[in-house]
């Protein structure tokens, strides 16, 4: 791993030894000498051309203040020692230079540094990068112990702005120094040719962690690989690159697989330890209800079965064929595969295969030919594969609105299963929830697995419409609906009584999530940061916007004049019209943000309200399962509001685990908790090139991590469950919607499970319910 390699050069001795070459040259010129011929195999940066010393002193002798309010430091030169801190949610430390660094003169260029692990395991860390307008981009990665080597990404240049509409590219050099990933999307459109601060830290850890960083540099980026991200996806939508252990050549070895796991599934250790619901039937029996529910039991929040044995629910999300397809680069010219009703209930990214008429693929073109060059293979249109091929009409994020897409995995289970892949699938991937030890489903599953009634689900849906919206600073998935609309409840209840008809009143029905990580604003952070969707309100006037109406009445209930209202604001309204027409806001006192802080809280319990209700009277028997809150976007007055009306609050954590002391304001709420959304994946052996949200060192090191993970959860009274976020890998050229391409699955693009990851499931679930109540 690049132990210690003699490659830097400074710019003065690349200039001197390119004068010395030259006038080498110019002497042989009447030579008929050939060129030197280059190894094509050779790490690129043996002999990197170091632009920009970050620690030192530079031309100017500008040093960077060095801060490390929440980490353990130590500097010795050009070193520093650092010990993130488990006691900490967010341990950093920062580097601040007296004048931001130009890096707007250089040319291309990659930002790198060397690394050691210090510590006992692997380490995931970040790196934010700032410009002076506080503008940042993200990126992490994760070390192994005993790692000793350079860690880079490219800042500048064609590899640093190309978008190829994936969270992860591929390297783009043949080096051995290791890529930092870009942490979720891309943010290349941010202007760092001036860099005011890089801060490195750590989210959620478990135990205190080391490592020691030296020669912080920029330097010039290598020649472009003429072939980068060119034929990268094979036949099955495998790395062409990389060959994994796990890599398939034929489609018999898919054959084969599939002969064996039915000798695999005819062992199942936890048959006598599981109810009919996957409760644990050796435990203390409570009243059964015929429905899930919730109860405390000795201290201790626990679902509760149909039966009334105690119930925590693991088992994996997003189990189904949505979202695990890629675009080809191929768009149609036919405009009638784009056209939209007003009356759907299903959001794009959650719509399964849409079949495209021959008519329209004739109509055919490429959009974007760089993505569509990254295919080794696709079927033409008159091959049996060919009804894998489906359409997005709107993306997310990246540089496709719009375009035809492949279901790889969707084809390999075609070549494994045969004709009747689809039902196939069905029956082997209830039958690997029981031999894992999974209890149920987490959210977004295929209703098929519902009418099946052997695995217990939660039913999913999403209240989208034409209704009005508001804005925050940061809208992450969207804007956020206006809950005092009449529009918004009236989709809410159609939402809701489609989900009445797929579930038909099943006792299999474990909990019912609606939406996911809305954008309620930040929990930490500027006004503007955690209030954006308030004061985007309070901008509009009320006669049209249902949300700044009801804030209106509320302000006019607290202040009895507008005159109040100013002293308290700092503001000069001559009267209340002229508010309520629509203002803004550049500063705040103290009692103006008491005030948003209200608001907020109103229009989270508006939002509450219009679900509960809607659920209460439409599926009075299944529990409201709560808002699926991010941990970037959980204000503590959305919380608050989510108390009164959720059966069981849900959060989606993607950290190292559930930290005790950054968790612990929820055991004085005393609501049961279910993690909606987790998981841990690597780019190292997975063949993806991108590990997803929390990085591991490898395969090995990705179970070690989810045993530590799960042990976090089930040692909380509160917690009554955590599903791992997904099923299957997501496509290595990035799912439709907007990019993720990460290794984040149990199975893999072939539907092959990752025997280390497995094994270590087994491990958990043959356990937690005797771990939970203390008998092992």
């Amino acid at each position: 791993m690049n132990q210690n390699k003699t490659k830097r050069l400074s710019i003065k001795s690349v200039v001197i030894a390119g004068l010395i070459t030259c006038l080498s040259s110019c002497s042989d010129s009447d030579s008929n000498s050939m060129p030197p011929l280059v190894d094509k195999n050779a790490d690129v940066f043996l002999q990197e051309q170091v632009l920009l010393d970050l620690l030192g002193p530079d031309d100017a002798g500008n040093v960077p203040d060095i801060s490390a309010e929440t980490a353990k430091i130590s500097q010795q030169q050009n070193q520093l020692e650092i010990e993130f801190k488990a006691s900490e949610h967010i341990s950093a430390v920062t580097l601040t230079p007296q004048s931001p660094w130009q890096l707007s003169v250089l040319p291309a260029h990659n930002l790198a540094f060397d690394v050691t692990n210090t510590g006992t395991e692997s380490i995931h860390f970040y790196l934010e990068i700032a410009n002076p307008d506080e503008d940042v981009q993200k990126r992490s990665i994760s070390i192994p112990v005993g790692f000793s080597g350079t860690v880079y990404f490219p800042l500048s240049g064609k590899e640093a702005l190309t978008d190829t509409g994936m969270w992860g590219d591929a390297p783009p050099w043949n080096t051995e120094d290791q890529l930092m990933i870009w942490r979720s999307w891309r943010a290349s459109q941010v202007d760092m040719s001036s860099l005011a601060q890089l801060r490195f830290f750590t989210i959620g850890l478990l135990n205190d962690q080391s490592l020691t960083l030296s020669n912080i540099r920029i330097r010039e980026n290598p020649e472009s690989d003429p072939d980068w991200m060119k034929h990268v996806v094979d036949e099955y939508g495998q790395n062409t690159k990389v060959q994994t252990s796990l890599h398939v050549t034929d489609d018999a070895e898919l054959v084969a697989q599939a002969k064996q796991q039915i000798e695999d599934f005819r062992n199942n250790a936890y048959a006598e330890q599981r109810s009919k619901f996957g409760g644990f039937s050796q435990g203390p029996k409570l009243e059964g209800t015929g429905y899930f529910r919730v109860a405390k039991h000795d201290g201790k929040w626990w679902m509760v079965d149909p039966e009334g044995y105690l119930f925590f629910s693991h088992g994996p999300a997003n189990v189904r064929m949505a979202n695990l397809s890629t675009l080809t680069g191929v768009d149609y010219k036919d405009d009638s595969i784009r056209y939209r009703s007003p009356d759907e209930v299903t959001p794009e990214d959650s719509i399964g295969i849409v079949n495209i008429s021959e008519q329209t693929q004739q109509t055919s073109f490429v959009t974007l030919p760089l993505r569509h060059q990254m295919f080794r293979w696709l079927p033409s249109y008159e091959q049996p594969l060919a009804k894998h091929y489906s359409y997005r009409r709107s993306t997310h994020k990246g540089p496709i609105a719009h375009g035809e897409t492949f279901n790889f995995y969707r084809a390999n289970l075609e070549r494994k299963y045969g004709d009747d892949f689809m039902q196939s699938w069905y029956e082997t991937t209830m039958k690997r929830m029981k031999h894992w030890g999974f209890t149920s489903f987490g959210n977004w599953v295929d209703p098929q697995f519902y009418r099946a009634q052997q695995v217990p689900y939660f039913a999913n849906g999403w209240i989208i419409g034409d209704f009005q919206t508001l804005s925050g600073k940061v809208n992450h998935w969207g804007k956020m609906p206006d809950p005092f609309d009449p529009v918004f409840a009236q989709r809410a209840k159609i939402t809701i009584e489609r989900i009445s008809e797929q579930v038909k009143n099943s006792p299999w029905c474990a909990g019912i999530f609606i939406d996911n990580e809305k954008s309620w604003g930040e929990r930490q952070g500027s006004v503007e940061a955690r209030y954006g969707v308030i004061l985007d309100a309070l901008s509009k006037d009320a006669l049209s916007s249902p949300a700044k109406a009801a804030f209106m009445v509320q302000l006019q209930q607290q202040y009895s004049t507008i005159v109040q209202l100013n002293q308290a604001w700092n503001t000069q309204f001559t009267s209340w019209q002229q508010l309520a027409s629509g203002a803004t806001f550049d500063d705040f006192t103290q009692a103006h943000v008491d005030d948003l802080s209200a608001l907020l809280t109103r229009l989270g319990e508006q939002y509450f309200i219009v679900v509960h209700n809607t659920l209460e009277q439409v599926m009075p028997n299944h529990l409201y399962m709560g808002a699926r809150m991010a941990n970037w976007g959980m204000p503590d007055e959305i919380i608050k509001a989510s108390v009164t009306y959720s059966d069981v609050l849900s959060f989606n954590i993607y950290e190292d685990g559930v930290q005790e002391h950054h968790w612990k304001f929820l055991e004085s709420v005393d609501l049961p908790v279910v993690i909606g959304e987790f998981h841990i994946g690597t780019a190292t052996d997975s063949g993806l090139y991108n590990p997803g949200i929390v990085h591991a060192s490898d395969q090995q090191d990705r179970a070690r991590k989810y045993k530590a993970y799960m042990q976090s959860v089930i040692e909380k009274p509160y917690m009554v469950g955590a599903h791992w976020f997904q099923y299957v890998d997501e496509p290595i050229t990035g799912r439709a919607f907007d990019g993720e391409n990460a290794n984040i699955g149990l199975v893999n693009v072939t539907d092959t499970p990752y025997p280390e990851l497995i094994e270590a499931v087994q491990q958990v679930t043959g356990s937690m319910y005797q771990q939970r109540l203390g008998t092992q």
